[in-house]
Order: C-alpha cells, then sequence, then structure tokens
C-alpha cells in the first residue's frame, strides 16, 4: 500500500497539538494524529447523546442514508458511523466511488466516520469452549471477529483499514470492534495503531488518557420475534435506569430500520431526550471530556 499524508483537519473543530507517541510497530505506514481535536462547545455541561449507525458498508448505504436523514429530521443531526471495510468479504469499499463520496459527505456534515472491524466475520475455530460458541456463534451471529484475533493479525487489519480511510481523505478516530468483542491482544493492537479511543456495550475507553467511562448502549436484536420482543422490553427498562447519566448511547443497526415497532421505540427515546440531551460523536464526547477533566 502506497504512503499518503493525513488530509487538512476538519474546520468545524479547534485544534490542539499533543505530544507525539514513540511508533510501537513498523506495521504503522502513516504517522500517528497529531491533533486532538476540541470541540466548539466543549465548556457546556449539557448531558450527551451519541446515536451510532454500525454494519455502514456499501451494501447498506441506502438505508443508512434513510436513517441518517430521519434521525435528522428528530433533532439528530450528528452521528458516530461504523464503516466495515470489507463488510464480509464483498469488497473493499475504497472501490465503490459513489459510497466514498457519501461518507466525505457525512463526514463534512459533522458526523465521525469510526473503523468497525475489517470483515465482520469470524470463523469457526478449533478448540473452541462452550463460552467461545455462545458468545461468537448464537449471541453474535459469527461476527465477532476481534474476540479472539492474535495481535499481530489484528494490527495488521487495524492498521490497513486506517491506512485505507486516511488515502480517501478519512480521518478515522475510533475503532469499534464488531459486537464489542474486543480481546485483549486486539485492544493493545488499536493503541499501538495510535487511535484515540474504542467503545464496548458498557464502557466508552479513552486510549490516550486510559479513562473508562460506565456507559452501557441500548442495542437491539431483531433475528426472530422472540428477540425483538425481549429487545423493546429490555431498552424500555433501560432507558429508564439510563436517563439521569451524563452520556446515553443508542446503537443502531441497518436491519432496526426495518422493523417497525423497534424503530418507532427507538424514535420515542430520542423523543424524550430533546431538550435535556446534546447530539454528538464519540470523537467530540471524548474531546470535551479531556477538556473538562484537563487531561
Amino acid at each position: 500500500m502506497e504512503t499518503l499524508r493525513e488530509g487538512q483537519p476538519l474546520s468545524r473543530f479547534a485544534l490542539f497539538k499533543t505530544a507525539s507517541k514513540p511508533k510501537i510497530s513498523e506495521m504503522s505506514t502513516i504517522a500517528a494524529t497529531d491533533y486532538l481535536p476540541l470541540v466548539e462547545t466543549a465548556g457546556v455541561t449539557r448531558d450527551s447523546i451519541v446515536v451510532s449507525l454500525h454494519d455502514v458498508a456499501p451494501c447498506t448505504q441506502q438505508i443508512v442514508s434513510a436513517i441518517i436523514s430521519e434521525l435528522s429530521a428528530h433533532g439528530v443531526r450528528v452521528c458516530s458511523v461504523l464503516v466495515v471495510p470489507d463488510y464480509h468479504h464483498e469488497g473493499l469499499f475504497a472501490g465503490h466511488r459513489e459510497f466514498v463520496r457519501w461518507l466525505r459527505a457525512l463526514e463534512a456534515d459533522g458526523h465521525e466516520i469510526v473503523i468497525h472491524g475489517y470483515f465482520h466475520e469470524r470463523p469457526h475455530q478449533t478448540n473452541e469452549t462452550l463460552r467461545d460458541k455462545f458468545v461468537t456463534r448464537f449471541y453474535t451471529q459469527n461476527e465477532g471477529e476481534f474476540y479472539d484475533l492474535s495481535y499481530e493479525e489484528a494490527l495488521r487489519r487495524i492498521t490497513t483499514a486506517r491506512d485505507e480511510f486516511r488515502t480517501l481523505g478519512l480521518k478515522p478516530r475510533g475503532f469499534i470492534a464488531p459486537a464489542w468483542l474486543l480481546g485483549n491482544e486486539a485492544e493493545q493492537a488499536v493503541r499501538d495503531a495510535e487511535l484515540e479511543y474504542t467503545t464496548r456495550l458498557r464502557t466508552v475507553c479513552d486510549l490516550r488518557s486510559e479513562s473508562t467511562f460506565p456507559a452501557r448502549t441500548l442495542v437491539y436484536s431483531v433475528h426472530n420475534n422472540c428477540r425483538r420482543a425481549l429487545s423493546r422490553s429490555w431498552n424500555a427498562a433501560l432507558f429508564r435506569l439510563l436517563k439521569s447519566k451524563p452520556l446515553l448511547r443508542i446503537s443502531i443497526h441497518p436491519p432496526d430500520y426495518s422493523q417497525p415497532a423497534i424503530w418507532k421505540q427507538i424514535l420515542g427515546f430520542i423523543a424524550a431526550t430533546k431538550g435535556a440531551r446534546s447530539a454528538t460523536t464519540y470523537q467530540d464526547w471524548i474531546a470535551e471530556q479531556r477538556l473538562t477533566r484537563g487531561m
């Protein structure tokens, strides 16, 4: 892969230069991120909501675009957009010019582009424990790509994705593993790729300051009627518990949009937070935490 320089920083950010970290791996082909974005509203203490859109790829562009439009109409004007570089081995996103132009336009509008795995699938392994089988097959439907990936392979996939994004003029600052299943070796690889943050089901982790923020996300399972009903009941109860937390997270997958009852509930949660929370992205929220905590 050719080495290209990073694109210019987004004009909507003020920039604060941080000390460069020494390189940990020679696999990196592009210099580490030198600037930390500071959001213009960093001094605001209003509670926040981050809506993340998962499994974004050329094959899901149309439905994700519709989701973004509808969310904007309901007051959520920026989202964290989780892009899979080669979704289920269907082909690199970089080869789809219209998709790349769309991502650039989203980023220019204030949305955040996030690296979301590489293939978003995990082949069955030999000698798996019952727990491994439950987590990777039943719970995640064989999509827990970074669940037990070796350090070397995780770093290779993450840095390859990072460089592919940057070559196209995109500037991802975060990495979120499919199904939030990030093994210890893979997490170290995210750090060594010098990305800013990752998230799990229950936390948001600033990899530079080593700060972990408790923040459970609302997420749905729509594979069958039973899962859909349980998801609605569980998220209704969870939303009541999370209403008082400073950060509310809602994770949306493309199939959620085609389920009327689930989509109605998501919009209901958003309506219930209107006026009380500011819609933001993970990278902006973390930048705000660094400012307010003097990190």
